[in-house]
């Protein structure tokens, strides 16, 4: 038997995707991983920004075409595009001990930042000080989601098929408070449907086919490594526990939200305040904030909600059941990242010979503009306003704020932000820091 017919279907498509790249030592890369993990700052397009110039440009690990066609797999998975795509860069160069260094290290400097912020967000949150510093990081976060949205709309709607599908998607869940998932599935069918007449161009340089019982072995292992420790908290805890409904919520939550943090935000912002009362609306922005203002992905604000959550209503000790809170979050929700890439990734490369694969991916895509749409203009009506009422009118339902008690403080300072970000091109942790210093100088020492 020859030494090919004894690797696996996803080592051969991993060798074969990475022939003509060079290949760093083990050691060599945890260096670079641990690089871009200290200093992932700025959210998604700032990291993947980041990972190009380091992996395409500097070190030239990966190719532009491969880079991009991994990004779009990324991106329309679940759970936070740039993790993904870290980890995909480890595994394409290493295998899965490669993919779990890459993840990994681009995930924990920033979660243990993030541990840290929330315990003394938890102490000291209603401290004035303090709560003048996040009034204006607030303010600025705002700007930060609006230029999201400007930027995956520019990226992803590219016909008047995709403009509709994410209007509709943003009345659907605004208006009609149709569930994120129901919409998701509505737009990939869309999709599917509207590319079954595309032709299928077959691409002879795709990596070697790969077998199917891997990819259900990957599948089953990684699930099992998931939800083994979640419903063991659930046994060792009860159900009705704090610590358990963090984690069906957050494991449910990481294979439903597509589109990274805002989309996560958006479907998780409300049953957090107004389902669970875990948190105030405000302190949701806060958390926002945190992770905007620290390395790794966004959707770390996830752990954020997670300590305040057990910290605040458990009967031991609160810092415990704090980090046991952050703990728990973080593994419901990063754990299933590894699973779609490890069972992903061979097929990466497929997707340029599969059009209604890609077709139902872009509707999707499409969706999620909407749903962010969504997210900006329920943090927009919570952040400058300090009252904002409920209507129903027959199906509809929507939120309404009263323009009287619009914080012109706080409308001050958004304008502020977006023209540090959209005028003068300033970065996120910048536009941030000026925000809060001024903030907290305003209703702090004036």
């Amino acid at each position: 038997m020859t030494d090919v017919q004894q690797v696996s279907g996803h080592e051969i498509g991993r060798e074969r995707a990475m022939s003509s790249a060079p290949i760093p030592t083990f050691s060599e890369a945890l260096g670079v991983w641990a690089r871009i993990g200290l200093t992932s700052f700025g959210g998604p397009a700032g990291q993947i920004a980041l990972m190009h110039r380091i992996l395409v440009d500097e070190k030239k690990w990966l190719d532009e075409k491969n880079y991009l066609l991994a990004l779009n797999f990324c991106t329309l998975l679940p759970g936070p595009e740039a993790m993904q795509l870290a980890t995909y860069s480890g595994w394409r160069l290493h295998g899965v001990k490669g993919g779990l260094a890459a993840g990994l290290l681009f995930v924990l400097p920033g979660a243990v930042i993030v541990l840290a912020l929330s315990w003394l967000y938890a102490l000291y949150g209603a401290v004035p000080t303090v709560t003048a510093l996040f009034t204006g990081i607030k303010a600025a976060v705002l700007a930060i989601v609006i230029e999201a949205l400007f930027k995956i709309s520019k990226r992803s709607l590219r016909d008047g098929s995709e403009w509709v599908v994410a209007g509709l998607s943003f009345i659907g869940i605004f208006f009609l408070k149709i569930p994120f998932p129901i919409i998701i599935l509505a737009a990939g069918l869309f999709g599917y449907w509207r590319s079954s007449g595309a032709v299928v161009e077959l691409d002879q340089s795709s990596s070697l086919p790969v077998r199917k019982r891997d990819t259900l072995t990957t599948i089953l292992l990684w699930s099992a490594i998931w939800l083994a420790p979640l419903v063991t908290v659930a046994l060792i805890f009860g159900s009705d526990h704090v610590l358990a409904k963090l984690a069906m919520f957050f494991a449910q939550l990481a294979i439903v939200t597509f589109g990274g943090a805002y989309a996560v935000l958006a479907y998780m912002a409300q049953d957090v305040v107004q389902l669970h009362g875990w948190l105030q609306p405000g302190e949701m922005l806060d958390g926002l904030g945190l992770a905007e203002t620290t390395p790794g992905p966004l959707i770390l604000v996830t752990e954020f909600v997670g300590f305040l959550a057990a910290f605040r209503q458990s009967d031991g000790s609160p810092f415990v059941m704090g980090l046991l809170g952050a703990l728990v979050t973080l593994w419901a929700t990063f754990v299933p990242s590894f699973m779609f890439i490890f069972a992903g990734a061979p097929y990466i490369e497929k997707l340029k010979s599969a059009p209604k694969l890609k077709g139902a991916l872009s509707a999707i895509t499409a969706a999620v503009v909407g749903v962010i749409l969504n997210l900006s203009v329920w943090f927009a009506f919570h952040v400058l306003f300090r009252q904002v009422d409920s209507y129903q009118l027959g199906p509809l339902q929507f939120a309404v704020p009263e323009l009287t008690t619009i914080d012109w403080t706080v409308a001050s300072l958004a304008l502020l932000a977006a023209l540090l970000i959209f005028v003068l091109h300033r970065g996120v942790i910048t536009t941030l820091a000026i925000c809060g210093a001024l903030s907290l100088a305003v209703l702090q020492f004036i």
